[in-house]
């Protein structure tokens, strides 16, 4: 039986900052337009994250029962290891989706537009049947949209929304940097398990551009939200801040240009997960100092 920590582990802490950043993103874009709610801003925020640790918990029970995490590098996987059962995996996935369905009904409430019941609906299923049911979009190579999705644009667009009754211009250009991020998260994860994947079956976008193309997407992924950024200058200079991620984006890209592989990738999915958080925390700092 797993313990506690196992459980903590299993939910994969290391990827909340693809929650974290577009709340911080939207709310940034909310503080521009002199609209942020630390309210609506913590419930959103809560939203995503129980989000990020159902979708964590369904992956690994699906890919668990699947046998495509057998033999694989990276954290905990409770299904495959057999610490959990595959039952008491799946729970925990529900019961992370129904928090945020909770938390989502309250901000829909607040905000009175019930439409946004239709879209958490959608970020949930989307969130199931990534790795599950039969035909998992995830392993067909469309992992990457739908993350760019609903930890981009729905997220960060979504957030903005609920604080300003609209959407604004650095909120969709800090959703597509950021939601580009979140698609690198998820490419270099799938690049380290390019072989095992393979191997199971698993046709994600990493396996379909091959090792050589899906490097250069992730170096892709990493710099063009620097660019997005820094256009959000047209309406605060104070965005150029996004800039400081040079340094950090180089010691990403280095050794994923210069073929590092299993565990090697594990400091820079580690990395990337940061450079998300940095990237969220700088651009919302730089759109509310706008204010």
């Amino acid at each position: 039986m797993a313990t506690p920590a196992e459980w903590i582990a299993g939910a994969r802490p290391r990827t909340l900052p693809a929650a974290t950043a577009p709340v911080l993103i939207g709310s940034g874009a909310a503080a521009l337009v002199d609209a942020f709610s630390a309210g609506r801003a913590l419930l959103a925020l809560g939203v995503a994250l129980a989000l990020q640790v159902g979708v964590n918990y369904a992956n690994d029970y699906s890919d668990g029962v699947r046998g495509t995490d057998l033999d694989r590098v990276g954290p905990l996987r409770l299904t495959a290891s057999g610490l959990a059962r595959p039952s008491h995996v799946r729970q925990a996935a529900f019961a992370a989706f129904a928090v945020a369905g909770v938390l989502g009904l309250a901000l829909t409430w607040i905000t009175g537009q019930w439409w946004l019941i239709a879209v958490g609906a959608a970020a949930i299923l989307a969130a199931w049947y990534y790795t599950g049911g039969r035909k998992p979009y995830g392993y067909a190579g469309l992992g990457e949209a739908g993350v760019f999705v609903f930890f981009g644009l729905v997220a960060t667009l979504g957030t903005t929304f609920t604080q300003a009754g609209r959407v604004t211009g650095p909120s969709v250009l800090g959703a597509v940097g950021v939601g580009l991020v979140a698609c690198a998260l998820l490419m270099i994860n799938n690049v380290r398990d390019i072989p095992t994947d393979v191997v199971a079956g698993k046709r994600t976008l990493a396996v379909r551009l091959g090792d050589d193309r899906a490097r250069k997407a992730y170096v892709a992924m990493i710099w063009l939200p620097l660019l997005l950024g820094a256009l959000c200058a047209i309406w605060t200079p104070w965005a150029l801040v996004v800039l400081l991620l040079g340094l950090p984006a180089v010691l990403l890209s280095l050794p994923v240009v210069a073929g590092a592989r299993g565990p090697l990738l594990v400091p820079v999915l580690g990395g990337t997960g940061m450079y998300e958080l940095a990237y969220g925390l700088l651009l919302a700092v730089g759109l509310a100092l706008g204010a």
